[in-house]
This record gives C-alpha cells, sequence and structure tokens, in this order.
C-alpha cells in the first residue's frame, strides 16, 4: 500500500487506494527502491520534468476521479486533496523521483 506524509498539512500515512494505488505502482516501476519511499512533486499546471498527465473526471464520493491517458488507468484521490487546492483541479501535473 502506498501512503503519504506531509507533516505541513497534517497529514500522516494518508493512503492511496481505488486505483491512485495502481497508477503509482506503474509510474515508479523504475524508480530504484520506490517502495522505500519516493518525492512526489505535483502542480495544477504543467513545469519542466513532468512525467505524470491526470484529468479530473468526476467528483466521487468525497473525493475526486482523475484518468492518466499514457497509462490507461484511472484513480481516485481522497479528500487529503483539498489540503493543497480550494477546488479540484481540472489537471494534474506530477514527478516522481528518488530520494
Amino acid at each position: 500500500m502506498w501512503v503519504f506524509d506531509d507533516e505541513r498539512v497534517g497529514l500522516v500515512q494518508e493512503p492511496f487506494v481505488a486505483g491512485a494505488d495502481t497508477i503509482i505502482d506503474e509510474w515508479t516501476k523504475d524508480i530504484p527502491s520506490a517502495e522505500k519511499g519516493f518525492r512526489l512533486i505535483f502542480s495544477p499546471e504543467p513545469f519542466p520534468g513532468y512525467t505524470l498527465h491526470l484529468v479530473w473526471r468526476r467528483s466521487d464520493m468525497s473525493g475526486n476521479t482523475y484518468y492518466c491517458d499514457a497509462l490507461k488507468m484511472e484513480g481516485w484521490l481522497c479528500p487529503a486533496l483539498f489540503k493543497y487546492f480550494e477546488e479540484a483541479p481540472t489537471n494534474l501535473y506530477a514527478k516522481a523521483e528518488a530520494m
């Protein structure tokens, strides 16, 4: 199970579930020792070096579902998304890198 910590916003071992975990499995497969941790950088705007683009599909329960065309996968992001954004962004751009 993939989880993340961000003490700055009060999150500890917040899990990725419902397809987001599967996207991370595929996305990080070439990062050495990713299972021990990796750095995730994300933005609603494209930035140099981003490696993943997610497009908002729909509100789903208390979270939001996004689609990654490159991986042909859909994943749900929990309400923790609102610790970073007032509204669910239409696009999310991200980069995963070794710690």
